[in-house]
């Protein structure tokens, strides 16, 4: 079993560069498969979801060639299959994003229902109405999803509720659609707006993304492309964060600074400094962590996938802060149990967290819930006095690369272990 260990109470100072972003990537990706020849894709971060992603395009047929740390070559000409191997579907959510691209591609696709963290319900129903509206019939038999179009017509689309998801896989699928598609109430976030940018360079016609209402004008086919991935909002807020929370300072190199407004924001009514230059920012701690409310939000908003990192830093906050979830309805405050191991006050009321800031936190046996919860027990673990031992770290290793090395390199002490099974920390108390 392989833990992190992370001994608190270090100052960190230096800089950090960020890699290409993980919800980007894991959409960019699958939808190589829509065009047949070889696309180039740069700015790949080095994630276990990337890695599975991969191996997926392999077994349909793709020829997959690392010309680089973070530049891969997908040659799809060959692909052979319209199947998602099971075993790897289950590994990651993102796992879905195959139908819409699979769709557009041969008109079928066959893929079971998606794996990845666990943060309670996370329907897929907008997907199937998406796909059902361009005229795809779609059923749902064994935990397969099944989806299949001899022609796909362009449509009206409306979604009940603002889904990433949805409209990454929607909008991939109507790229070949015959006619115009008008998707409203879409998802802004800025991988969206990426995947589009991607598949406009490769010949499609998407134009809106990143506003309420994105217009699709189908086209008969897409070319290979290269094309190179954003930076990561949520690496670089987690360890903007991270500075904050342990009074250091730290410059957070290729980032999108317009991108991490939200986060800007927040860490600044927290009582921390941040600069802005034109591709990176630092993030200077102040002497005191200041009680803030926060509501993770859809883009522009708060990110939800901040809500946990954030969380933990205010766990030593002076006063009351309230944490509101408003994108997720169940599962992402799970990992408050494994704060409150650590000393931290807070008492969880269906979608809002009431922390109440302690002087201190005190190094225990966590564990990583989901990917991002996996981040906040880090960040909790660097400002707490003496040792925290992290398990589960394979999720924090889905969505952040080289992590150890990273935070290693501006002072932290965190070392990845391999312990026998059952021996633990955790497990003695």
């Amino acid at each position: 079993m392989e833990k992190f260990l992370v001994k608190g109470g270090n100052t960190l100072s230096g800089e950090i560069n960020i890699g290409g972003a993980k919800n980007a990537a894991v959409a960019i990706l699958p939808a190589t498969v829509m065009a047949r020849g070889r696309c180039v894709i740069e700015n790949v971060p080095d994630i276990s979801d990337v890695r599975v992603l991969l191996d997926i395009l392999s077994q349909l047929g793709a020829k997959i060639e690392m010309l680089s740390n973070d530049t891969v070559a997908i040659d799809t000409t060959d692909i052979n299959s319209n199947e998602v191997p099971y075993e790897l579907a289950k590994m990651i959510r993102a796992s879905y994003y195959f139908i819409g691209a699979l769709l557009g591609r041969c008109s079928e696709a066959h893929v079971s229902m998606p794996g990845g963290c666990n943060l309670g319900v996370r329907p897929i129903d907008q997907h199937l109405k998406g796909f059902q509206a361009l005229g795809a019939e779609v059923t749902v038999d064994g935990g397969i999803i099944h989806a299949k179009a001899d022609r796909m017509l362009g449509s009206h689309i409306h979604f009940d509720v603002v889904s990433v998801g949805a409209t990454i896989n929607v909008m991939m699928a109507a790229v070949r659609a015959h006619g115009i598609t008008i998707m409203e109430n879409v998802a802004k976030e800025p991988h969206i707006v990426d995947l589009a940018n991607f598949l406009n360079s490769m010949g499609a016609d998407i134009r809106g993304a990143g506003t309420d209402v994105i217009k699709i004008h189908g086209v008969d086919m897409l070319r290979p492309s290269t094309y190179s991935i954003i930076p990561d909002q949520i690496e670089a807020g987690t360890y903007m964060v991270m500075a904050a929370a342990t009074g250091s300072s730290l410059l957070i190199k290729n980032v999108i600074p317009k991108h991490l407004e939200a986060i800007t924001d927040k860490l600044i009514s927290s009582g921390a400094e941040v600069e802005e230059f034109d591709d990176s920012i630092r993030v200077t701690g102040g002497k005191v962590i200041k009680k803030i409310n926060v509501k993770a939000m859809p883009h522009p908003g708060f990110p939800t996938d901040m809500q946990p990192q954030i969380t933990a830093m205010l766990c030593r906050a002076e006063g009351t802060s309230i944490i509101t979830e408003g994108v997720w309805e169940g599962g992402r405050f799970r990992y408050t149990d494994e704060l409150k191991r650590m000393g931290a006050n807070i008492s969880v009321d269906g979608k809002m967290a009431v922390v109440e800031g302690v002087s201190k936190l005190t190094g225990a046996p966590v564990r990583a819930a989901d990917l991002r919860a996996g981040a906040a027990m880090i960040i909790a673990a660097l400002t707490a006095e003496g040792t925290t031992e992290i398990e589960d770290i394979h999720y924090i290793e889905r969505g952040y690369e080289n992590i150890v090395a990273k935070l290693t390199a501006v002072g932290a002490d965190i070392q990845k272990i391999i312990v026998p099974d059952g021996d633990s920390m955790r497990q003695a108390q």
